[in-house]
């Protein structure tokens, strides 16, 4: 048996996989994300760490002696900057952060040739603008650090007390040259950053390492066991979802995105989408990352003071348009397609006639237009008819679902994988021990757009943040 951990934004999630592709077990195990200023975004790692070991003890309880190996995968771009041992020097920054503005200037001066090898838009939350705030803000712990590791990577190092990254996490740091499948140590040097701050890499199906007694004993696992080196959430996503090069998947959680997996590397010209490695050998993908999906929703579901039930009862309740009512989800800033971190929520065209539902079902309607503005911005990378596969735990709602494929106008190939990050992981522990991969079940049900015309909703859409971005700045 394979075990796969995922370390997302605010939960855990631990998988018991078995060899033939069948999920054993699962659970999840939730903590805080803390935003000591405005626009902060920051975990304590320790509570990872807690997390975890509730989460694999409650999977691991009746088979702790059957599991042969663990893959891990983790949310991108956050730091966390420790010492030799591990242990973290502050909290984690975690990519919704947007704090590092000013910070992106540097990196907006490199040579446009060291831009292209980066093959990534210059955003905040981003391992590399974070480090240089830290550099200049917090120069002590700066200077303390022996690690600049990615979350997962971090996760891994209190597993096995070894350090290491992989092409699909170092890819997303603006620090990694995409053509060269390396560190660019010159883009680090010209930044001021130190080169020794970054851990060595390795294949995400490589064995990592092998956890330590300690850490055995937090897992409730033998010791020893070999860990493999893992890959970034959505990366480890497509490869649990079984995705072959060609066909794509939307992921709608706290952020969403858009991936189309690749079989060779696609640069977009524009640098509006990311390509990053994903977790096979010779594999890309392109993606449109769109920081306010769930994140946004659960702020106006706890801000009007519902239930989920009761917020998709009262969104269904109004006619698509809400009645003139427009919202902008960019309450942490947005990444695809605006890479604006100034950029922030709105409701617009507010009237005597609207109520709560209508207050649901626009921010319903803003999230999904910004992934349909995400989904434009692919442009070629993703031919027109080319269904989306649906993953995510924030796409779980019949209405929520038929509302996107409407306004995508594509059908949505329902994934029949549960935590497909985490089933990847434990796909990579598998391949770590030179094993089969697991085979993934495929699409059995879709959701097919319905004649429902959101194109007056989503030009006004389009049309408010245009409206808009010079304020926001």
């Amino acid at each position: 048996m394979f075990l796969g951990i995922d370390l997302g934004t605010s939960s855990c999630k631990a998988l018991l996989l078995s060899p033939e592709g069948e999920v054993l077990a699962e659970a999840q195990e939730g903590y805080a994300v803390q935003a000591p200023q405005p626009g902060w975004a920051e975990s304590d790692p320790e509570d990872w760490w807690q997390a975890v070991g509730r989460a694999v003890r409650r999977v691991v309880e009746r088979h702790a002696g059957e599991v042969q190996a663990l893959g891990l995968s983790g949310q991108m771009h956050g730091v966390v900057l420790a010492d030799a041992e591990g242990r973290p020097l502050r909290p984690a920054i975690l990519w919704a952060d947007t704090r590092a503005t000013q910070e992106l200037e540097a990196l907006e001066a490199l040579p446009a040739a060291q831009q292209h090898r980066l093959a990534n838009p210059l955003a905040v939350g981003m391992a590399a603008p974070s480090l240089l705030w830290v550099k200049k803000h917090e120069p002590s712990v700066y200077q303390k650090a022996r690690w600049a590791l990615q979350p997962k990577d971090w996760l891994r190092f209190r597993l096995t007390q070894k350090a290491a990254s992989e092409p699909s996490d170092a890819s997303g740091t603006l620090l990694y040259d995409l053509a060269g499948d390396t560190w660019d140590l010159e883009v680090v040097e010209d930044l001021g950053l130190r080169p020794e701050l970054l851990p060595p890499l390795m294949p995400s199906g490589a064995v990592a390492g092998h956890l330590t007694p300690p850490s055995a004993e937090q897992l409730g696992l033998p010791a020893g066991l070999p860990v493999a080196a893992g890959a970034a959430d959505t990366a480890a996503a497509l490869l649990g979802s079984g995705l072959r090069p060609g066909e794509a998947q939307l992921t709608v959680g706290s952020g969403a995105q858009l991936a189309v997996l690749l079989d060779e590397p696609r640069v977009d010209p524009t640098l509006r989408t990311h390509l990053y490695r994903a977790a096979l050998p010779r594999q890309w993908y392109a993606m449109a990352a769109l920081q306010n999906a769930g994140l946004a929703l659960e702020w106006v579901r706890e801000t009007l003071g519902l239930s989920w039930a009761e917020f998709y009862q009262e969104a269904q309740s109004v006619p698509p348009g809400s009645e003139g009512l427009v919202f902008l989800p960019y309450l942490t800033g947005e990444r695809t397609p605006h890479l604006d971190p100034r950029a922030r929520g709105v409701w617009a065209g507010l009237g005597r006639h609207h109520r709560r539902g209508h207050l649901a079902r626009a921010a319903l309607e803003g999230v999904a237009f910004g992934l349909r503005a995400g989904l434009e911005a692919l442009g070629q990378t993703l031919p027109p008819n080319t269904p989306l596969r649906l993953a995510g735990g924030g796409s779980l709602h019949p209405f929520w679902r038929q509302m996107i494929a409407d306004v995508l106008g594509r059908p949505l190939l329902l994934s029949p994988v549960s935590s497909a990050s985490a089933r990847g992981a434990a796909r990579l522990a598998a391949l770590a021990l030179g094993q089969p991969l697991p085979p993934s079940p495929s699409p059995t049900q879709g959701v097919y757009p319905s004649p429902c015309d959101y194109e007056e909703g989503y030009a006004r859409f389009q049309g408010l943040y245009a409206r808009l971005k010079g304020w926001f700045a």
